[in-house]
């Protein structure tokens, strides 16, 4: 420890033993930027010194390390997001530090090793954090020996396993692993295994004086109290006399009422009961006063929304979440609803009818109420909600215009989704003031107009979709001065004329999906811009598939919740139109079809090598198929279809070996249909209405000789790889998760690329804290 200048007293130096232990626990591991997630984690092992390497080598002074001021000895650990990788078992110098009581390991990568039992041996720890550490294997029974720990984390580590024991009988022989008895934890006061699917077993049976003030089981595969039935009986709840927050969701159980008797249950802040089977709301909330928190989705909650639920805890609640039940309506319909600190709500993906509901306007932060059946116009009241950054009331009936006064939401509003409803009259003016949005979709309504000139002034945008409206305008090309636009959609519309030259004001810096589609532009294809789009140039396939999307972050009451907006659309692939619920962040795609197009393809858009798709059927296009379209090895989809092309099929396109769908029909082609790789698939009606062509394919000899696909050295030869879309469950910390978040690891190519799968929402609770001041 350094000198206190206050008082003058020196403070003990770190004990050499320990500082030896702490010298080969780093020895023992890499540092790799890639092993911690968090965006701020750091090496801060890099800095530790040994005797002998000069100043800095007292342990007690080095990043993460806590000493006790009177004996020196190493009392704390706080290595969250120090970028370690490697494994890590039970022989670690680690195991050796006697006198540690708070150890933090999460947000580090310990290549799926088992949690050593050597934990055992730190006999006065009182806070265990090894959550999103990549632990695998059975959890040692030799947690057990850990009587003074008071918050155990070991969320989100997916391969964690319980194999027949619950957390009522984990097991006290490593060997053979059987029971624990929580009251063998006597002093645990928070407990949290989130966002571990493969934790098997039932839950536990609670002891009278237990201090449990927090159990959080998210995501992980309990099932219920009752090994025959997989049910879970509140009663159970009745002991915990201090539990304040309980998460219950992503289980495989269903919840029952509760007894009625004189003892009531306890005062929830947090309560999370997620796709709990339940089938009404249940009657206990009628006393909860004191929630912060209220997650009852993915039930079967059906009917009205009862008028008691507006008296639970009018002045605490801060999130409600109800999506995805079957709830039609309100009992009773309140003007505003009456929570005074509501800043989350979400409704979506009910079967709610009637006028929009309010929530009230001086503290909603996110509001979401997509996918019902709402009719009648917008309110003028939304326009009060002056927190708000998401708003999302797509995929309703609602009607008339959009209020002029939401441009006033442009300055705290990241998300606007008002698409797929009935919506008429001009867009409103938006981003007149200093603003944040990054999502702005209105399509599949009946907009009429230009688009807003003020659109230009949205410097965050990155997602703007227009599509299937009756927009008259010309190409938006104003709009290439956002540094930020990946994702354009204007499909659809009455948009006409030619698109102007490129300008070096209007790049469109990182545009990746652009669809002009069955519109009325005319004039040559726009080369200069094929020749520019710089961020369709990118080939790289990211070891992890993401998606677009806004994670808005809130705080409440103590508590912090994190939002998972993803990025939508609807485009053409492979011949049919799809609605991309999710869009990943390596999809490449130009869609001009359905215009009236004429002149040749330019050579530059095989400078595009980043392509997926490139749909340009259904105009006049005139000249040859460049063979430069053979340099984009990413290609998936390509239709050139109803042109009027003439020439060979280049034999370059034969190297684009992810080619799954290939249309040229009806055009004025001729010669031989390139053999080989992907062309060898494609059935007889992506060539017809070619005459001159021919080859196998058509059974039509073309003479002497068929087109042999050509030998280069970038020729991909053999059979061809396919995508091999996989779920994966994410965690995304401890705490309540109000939303499933569900991915998709990349591994292999696939030919069918993005179908309808889940919802835009996803989201999550955290308990807030400073990890490394636990107690």
């Amino acid at each position: 420890m350094v000198a206190d200048s206050s008082s003058f007293m020196q403070h003990p130096l770190c004990h050499d033993s320990e500082s030896s232990a702490l010298i080969q626990f780093k020895q023992s591991f890499l540092i790799d930027g890639h092993a911690s997630g968090d965006p701020s984690a750091y090496p801060k092992l890099a800095m530790w010194k040994s005797h002998g390497e000069g100043e800095g080598s007292d342990c007690c002074s080095w990043d993460g390390v806590e000493c006790d001021r009177e004996t020196g000895h190493v009392i704390g650990l706080h290595l969250a997001s120090s970028c370690l990788y490697g494994s890590i078992n039970s022989s670690n110098t680690l195991f050796s530090l006697a006198h540690l009581r708070r150890l933090d390991l999460s947000h580090n990568h310990f290549n799926y090793s088992e949690i050593p039992f050597g934990v055992g041996q730190l006999s006065r720890l009182r806070s265990l954090d090894l959550s999103y550490a990549r632990f695998s294997g059975q959890i040692p029974s030799e947690l057990l020996a850990l009587s003074k720990l008071v918050f155990l984390d070991l969320s989100a580590n997916p391969m964690l396993q319980l194999q027949k024991p619950s957390l009522r009988n984990l097991v006290q022989n490593f060997a053979h692993l059987k029971k624990l008895r929580l009251s063998q934890l006597p002093s645990l006061k928070i407990l949290s295994v989130s966002y571990n699917p493969d934790l098997i077993g039932y839950l536990p049976e609670f002891q009278e004086t237990s201090p449990l003030k927090e159990l959080h089981l998210y995501g992980t595969s309990f099932s219920g109290g009752n090994s025959l039935n997989g049910t879970v009986e509140l009663n159970m709840l009745l002991k915990l006399k201090n539990l304040t927050s309980f998460q219950l969701s992503g289980n495989r159980l269903s919840l029952l009422g509760y007894t009625r008797t004189n003892v009531t249950l306890p005062k929830f802040k947090l309560l999370g009961l997620d796709s709990c089977n339940l089938t009404e709301f249940p009657d206990f909330l009628r006393n909860q006063d004191e929630l912060v928190v209220l997650s009852l989705a993915n039930n079967k909650i059906h009917g009205l929304i009862p008028k008691w639920i507006w008296n639970i805890s009018q002045e605490n609640l801060g999130s409600l979440d109800l999506s995805g039940n079957l709830l039609t309506g309100f009992d009773q319909h309140p003007v505003v609803l009456p929570w005074s600190r509501l800043s989350i709500l979400m409704l979506d993906s009910n079967m709610l009818q009637g006028p929009l509901p309010i929530p009230p306007p001086s503290t909603i932060e996110y509001y979401s109420v997509s996918r019902n059946k709402l009719i009648g116009e917008i309110s003028p009241l939304i326009c009060n909600m002056s927190s708000l950054m998401l708003l999302d009331l797509s995929s309703n009936n609602l009607s008339g215009r959009i209020p002029q006064c939401l441009a006033n939401l442009s300055k705290s509003l990241s998300v606007l989704d008002l698409g797929s409803n009935s919506l008429d009259g001009p867009i409103p003016q938006t981003c007149t003031v200093t603003n944040n949005l990054r999502v702005i979709d209105l399509g599949e309504n009946q907009f009429q107009g230009q688009i807003p000139r003020s659109f230009a002034n949205c410097m965050m945008l990155e997602h703007l979709v227009l599509g299937n409206n009756q927009i008259d305008d010309i190409f938006p090309f104003w709009l290439g001065a956002l540094p930020q636009l990946q994702v354009l959609i204007l499909r659809s519309n009455k948009f006409h004329g030619a698109i102007e030259s490129w300008h070096s004001n209007f790049r469109f810096p990182k545009l990746r999906i652009i669809d002009l589609s069955d519109n009325k532009f005319i004039g040559d294809l726009p080369s200069d811009y094929f020749q520019n789009w710089d961020a369709m140039k990118l080939t790289d396939i990211a070891n992890d598939l993401r998606y677009m999307q806004v994670r808005p972050e809130f705080g409440n009451l103590g508590y912090t919740w994190t939002g998972h907006y993803l990025y939508s659309m609807t485009m053409t692939n492979k011949g049919m139109q799809r609605f991309y619920e999710k869009i990943p962040d390596i999809f490449i795609a130009i869609d001009f079809s359905g215009n009236n197009f004429k002149g040749q393809i330019p050579t530059s858009t095989g400078n595009l090598k980043g392509l997926h798709l490139l749909n340009l059927g259904d105009n006049n296009l005139t000249g040859h198929i460049p063979s430069s379209l053979g340099n984009l090895p990413q290609l998936e989809s390509l239709d050139l279809s109803q042109n009027q092309l003439s020439g060979e099929i280049p034999l370059q396109l034969s190297r684009i070996t992810f080619l799954a769908f290939f249309n040229v029909s009806h055009n004025h082609l001729t010669g031989p249909i390139p053999q080989g790789n992907q062309f060898t698939t494609f059935p007889n009606a992506s060539f017809d209405g070619n005459p001159g062509l021919c080859g196998s394919t058509l059974l039509r000899a073309c003479g002497s000789f068929e087109a042999s696909p050509p030998t280069s050295s970038s020729s991909k030869q053999g059979s061809t790889s396919e995508f091999d879309w996989k779920f994966v469950l994410m965690g995304y910390g401890s705490g309540l998760v109000i939303g499933v978040s569900i991915g998709y690891c990349l591994t292999s190519w696939k030919h069918e690329w993005f179908v309808k799968t889940f919802g835009k929402q996803q989201r999550k609770w955290t308990r807030k804290e400073k990890r490394g001041n636990k107690s």
